[in-house]
């Protein structure tokens, strides 16, 4: 069966890339040394047979009429018998003395006649396990020149250490290579299976598997990317737990005033005897339920619309007269439920909303405190300015909420006392939409303790002013 290669996955190109990597290490390992140690072998050659050739022109530069036997004496007596080759030619390239013999090759003679020109010649090379050097220097008397001199050196020794050398560094460039590729197969492997469980984590909770929690150790970045999933995924769980509270809790809330209307029309339908005192009763009942119905919608609505986050466009708005609309229309609530409004409102606090959703959050904070207060309680309603910015208050003589309970009082459709709140009418869902406007205007609110009994509520917007805007 034949294994296709997929060129785009992790593996293939991270061994490409620990491949390239090792190759142009190992070609630098190989090379660099090698040349650096033959380049200096080849600058030694030059140095010694340079100050030996010199010193061979010099003397055989006083001879009168050299010969062979007085060139090889003067060999002799300047110890240089040990080159392999020696040769003296005149002025006019006439051989006068071959250690050798014969057998010239073509760049002897040509770097002889380049002598005989003036000019010093130097050639080294490596030929197999042995150096091969050659040095022609003209011979000069009195700014003439009579002649030249090649010396040529074969070293064996250096040539052979050379080559020692190269096959040492190859044979731990392939340990190197064999040991790196064995180190990158077992780290990728272990690192591919660390991204491979992430992947095979996150198609479970695609899956809809939200309390699945991918196992991590360690402290490096994968660990952490697992430990965000982690928490990701919990967020997700959460939301998703919310999500089908909310869902439940808003069928109950539809279907219950839903059923009232249902059941009451069903029993007008049904009892043909009914007197018109009751039938207006029933209808009235109707008609309750059908507002009740038709404000849990609006605030359903209303919170929608600031899950979607849906641009607006912010104005100035004054804080103070959005106050005095919202008691205009609850001081009837206020009066049937003998609650006294206390209120101390001060001028220029202008924030930068909308006037609906200052409406909304001024309007349900003191409706709640209304709604759940005591017979003949107070709400206390107070507007200022402080520092930069704008602080609402209402606090109440109520029932109170208790500090276990503050967490959860911004949760939809979440009640403390589920029985009072329906007798109240309440949907659980004003405080909620007070908590997302606030955010969504840049906002801040707390809850606290009305001493000695109440609740108090404390809104913060930044100040709006024409230099700060």
């Amino acid at each position: 069966m034949k294994r296709i290669i997929n060129t785009g996955s992790i593996r293939f190109r991270f061994f490409v890339f620990i491949a390239l990597l090792l190759l142009v290490l190992l070609l630098l390992l190989n090379l660099y040394p090698y040349i650096s140690a033959r380049d200096a072998v080849y600058q030694e050659k030059q140095s010694s047979m340079s100050s030996r050739g010199a010193a061979l022109a010099s003397a055989l530069a006083v001879l009168d009429r050299p010969d062979e036997e007085r060139v090889a004496e003067v060999l002799r007596l300047l110890d240089i018998q040990d080159y392999d080759r020696v040769i003296f030619v005149d002025g006019e390239g006439r051989v006068i003395y071959d250690s050798r013999g014969g057998g010239d090759d073509g760049h002897v003679q040509e770097d002889l006649r380049t002598a005989l020109s003036s000019k010093t010649v130097f050639r080294s090379s490596l030929k197999g396990e042995s150096f091969s050097s050659g040095y022609a220097v003209p011979v000069s008397a009195q700014g003439v020149i009579t002649g030249a001199v090649y010396l040529h050196e074969s070293d064996g020794e250096r040539g052979r250490i050379l080559h020692a050398m190269q096959i040492q560094i190859r044979t731990v460039s392939v340990i190197i290579a064999a040991a790196a590729f064995a180190m990158a197969t077992v780290y990728s492997a272990g690192t591919l299976r660390r991204v491979q469980e992430l992947s095979a984590s996150m198609r479970i909770v695609a899956g809809g598997d939200y309390s699945y929690r991918m196992p991590t150790s360690g402290t490096d970045e994968l660990a952490e990317l697992g430990n965000e999933f982690n928490e990701l995924t919990e967020r997700l769980e959460d939301t998703e737990r919310q999500r089908r509270r909310f869902v439940s809790d808003a069928s109950h809330e539809l279907k219950t005033p839903l059923a009232s209307i249902r059941l009451l029309s069903d029993s007008i339908v049904q009892n043909e005897d009914m007197d018109v005192g009751t039938v207006r009763e029933f209808v009235t009942d109707i008609g309750n339920e059908a507002e009740r119905l038709q404000r849990t919608t609006e605030k359903l609505l209303a919170l929608s619309r600031l899950d979607d986050d849906i641009q607006i466009v912010p104005e100035p708005v004054d804080v103070r007269q959005v106050t005095l609309d919202a008691l205009a229309v609850l001081r009837p609530l206020a009066e049937e439920r003998s609650v006294t409004i206390r209120t101390a409102l001060d001028d220029g606090c202008v924030v930068l909303a909308t006037v609906d959703d200052m409406f909304h959050i001024v309007f349900n904070l003191m409706e709640n405190a209304i709604k759940y207060n005591v017979p003949n309680g107070s709400v206390g309603v107070f507007l200022h300015i402080g520092g930069e910015s704008v602080l609402f208050t209402v606090e109440d003589t109520g029932i109170g909420i208790p500090e276990s309970e503050t967490y959860n009082i911004f949760s939809r459709f979440y009640r403390i006392d589920k029985a009072r709140s329906r007798e109240a009418g309440g949907s659980g869902l004003g405080l909620s939409i007070v908590h997302d406007a606030v955010k969504a205007h840049g906002g801040s609110i707390a809850v606290g303790q009305n001493k000695p009994q109440g609740s108090r509520f404390i809104v913060s917007f930044p100040l709006y002013s024409i230099e700060r805007t």
